[in-house]
């Protein structure tokens, strides 16, 4: 077990509890955590949308958690996806800092704050990656 990759996995858990949080209590959470005015207002409105959006990432996250973690049992593709996690964390990281001067209906501080989680994730990600990498 990697104490980065399980770091890494934790993260990716905790996001996706936050995200659930999102879907829980609405318009606020929306608004708190940056996803736009359009979201907020939407899951005001209670249009299914905000839910089914924020449901496919908390599926993505948790499936990420477990790729990175990998404490119970092995995955298949292990190599492969956490490669493509982290490279999807950097690019994220690295695009987000392009929003800034024309944030599409979010602050240019969600852009900057997320973008440097995203970078910070990668990096946690990228660690514990290559000191696994022999094992994997």
């Amino acid at each position: 077990m990697n104490g980065f990759l399980v770091i890494a996995g934790t993260l990716n858990a905790i996001v996706a509890i936050i995200h659930i949080g999102c879907i829980y209590f609405g318009a606020p959470w929306y608004r708190f955590f940056g996803a736009g005015e359009k979201m907020a207002v939407l899951a005001e409105r209670g249009s299914i949308q905000p839910t089914l959006i924020t449901s496919g990432i908390v599926l993505v996250l948790s499936l990420w958690s477990l790729y990175a973690a990998g404490i119970t049992f092995r995955l298949p593709l292990i190599r492969l996806a956490l490669i493509l996690i982290t490279l999807i964390y950097f690019v994220r990281g690295i695009a987000g800092f392009f929003f800034i001067s024309s944030p599409m209906g979010r602050s240019p501080e969600f852009w900057v704050w997320s973008s440097l989680i995203c970078l910070g994730f990668g990096l946690i990600h990228l660690i514990g990656l290559k000191q696994q990498w022999a094992s994997l």
